[in-house]
């Protein structure tokens, strides 16, 4: 009896060292699976991170890129500022005239210049008026209506130049007969577009009594408390 039951104890022992070791064998086959996948992940965060590393230099890249345009844009406003003032020196000697009825001047508009500026600015010229050239602006509309074409002259002397146009700006609109005649400065498109911005300004600065003008060639000034201060139109 001793020695059978003896036997069965033996039995479950190795039936226990058994279902162990099974359970041993799985625990080996998770850990394969566990390496495994471990093994997989490392890989991915290694991709990952050749990724990150990657977007980081195209993100420096373009960082320098729009450095380099930043400095580029600013090298361009400069020179689009030199070109505007070049060609607003190459005007200097221009005058327009404004609101001459066509066909005024008859065949020699240089000559009815030469003849009618002194006469509407009361200017005795010493030496006499000289152009290097004067034209209509614009084709001449057939139908003889629409608006009136100014008229651009050339002076072969920039004092003279001047002079008329301080003195039209003292007198206001120069009367020919009936008519009312303007004398303006000749600018560049873009000086021009930067002078209506600030004359834009004009009706809201009277609203405020506030005294202003405009320095040449874009320049607007105004007094605040009894101070002169002035600003470039953008």
């Amino acid at each position: 009896m001793a020695e059978g039951s003896q036997g069965a104890s033996m039995d479950r022992i190795l039936q226990e060292i058994l279902a162990v070791g099974r359970k041993l064998e799985g625990m080996d086959s998770t850990m394969v699976a566990l390496t495994a996948e471990t093994r997989s992940m490392r890989l991915e965060i290694a991709g990952f991170q050749s990724q990150i590393s990657g977007l980081d230099q195209r993100v420096t890249t373009l960082e320098t890129q729009v450095a380099s345009w930043t400095d580029s844009g600013q090298e361009l406003m400069h020179l689009r500022s030199k070109l505007t003032d070049l060609e607003d020196r190459s005007r200097r000697n221009n005058i327009r005239l404004l609101r001459f009825p066509e066909g005024t001047e008859g065949t020699d508009l240089l000559s009815y210049l030469r003849d009618i500026l002194p006469k509407l600015t009361d200017i005795t010229f010493d030496p006499p008026l000289e152009f290097e050239r004067v034209h209509r602006l614009g084709p001449k509309r057939q139908d003889g209506k629409g608006r009136l074409r100014s008229i651009i002259a050339c002076l072969l002397r920039h004092g003279q130049a001047r002079q008329l146009l301080q003195t039209a700006r003292a007198q206001g609109p120069l009367r020919l007969g009936t008519l009312e005649i303007r004398l303006s400065a000749d600018f560049s498109k873009e000086t021009v577009d930067r002078r209506r911005a600030f004359l834009s300004l004009r009706p809201r600065l009277r609203h405020l009594d506030v005294k202003f003008g405009l320095f040449e060639p874009a320049r607007m000034w105004i007094t605040k408390n009894h101070r002169l201060s002035s600003t470039r139109s953008t």
